[in-house]
């Protein structure tokens, strides 16, 4: 294995395992019986799922429950799908959500071990339904080059997001088990 490559993969491993960590983190309770709970889950419980307040503008969690006005004025993507998303992806700064198309977009984030390394996510979710294949995730790398400082592609290892999509599915999960608690 080249050194490059190995730096690759090295690189690779870190952002997976903080993908990770901080969706293990999230979903720790505060010990005993205690539910995980933030700020947002409780605006969402106390606004019956709306994502911008009293607007009617509500997440349907039952994709084939209407909600109560007889419409469907729901989202069209899962919202612990959603929510699961933005939890996995907090650590980088967003440049886009859209609760609608189901499409959350990072901005570049370097890692504070390597500053001239830098990543970006795109997560789409792609239905209403809490299953495997309704999150898909896209990363992009790049290296700053030391000789003008100009950014350039890099190779992504393979199973990045996998390990993304997977951390995404794990905090939905946990956040769907809560819900029922």
């Amino acid at each position: 294995m080249t050194r490059t490559a190995f730096a690759s993969k090295k690189t690779s491993l870190r952002l997976v395992a903080m993908a990770l960590a901080v969706s293990v983190v999230a979903g720790c309770g505060l010990g005993g019986e205690a539910v995980y709970r933030d700020d947002t889950a409780e605006k969402l419980e106390e606004t019956r799922g709306s994502i911008l307040g009293n607007d009617q503008v509500g997440i349907n969690n039952d994709s084939d429950r209407p909600d109560a006005s007889g419409g469907d004025s729901g989202i069209g993507v899962n919202s612990y799908l959603w929510r699961a998303s933005l939890d996995t992806v907090s650590f980088m700064p967003l440049a886009s959500a859209d609760p609608f198309g189901g499409v959350i977009i990072t901005d570049w984030y370097s890692p504070p071990e390597s500053a001239a390394e830098r990543f970006k996510i795109n997560v789409y979710i792609l239905g209403r339904d809490l299953r495997a294949d309704g999150v898909r995730a896209a990363v992009f790398r790049q290296l700053q080059d030391p000789r003008n400082g100009a950014w350039v592609d890099a190779v992504v290892e393979g199973q990045t997001p996998v390990d993304i999509e997977n951390a995404i599915l794990t905090r939905a999960r946990q956040l769907r088990i809560a819900s029922l608690q």
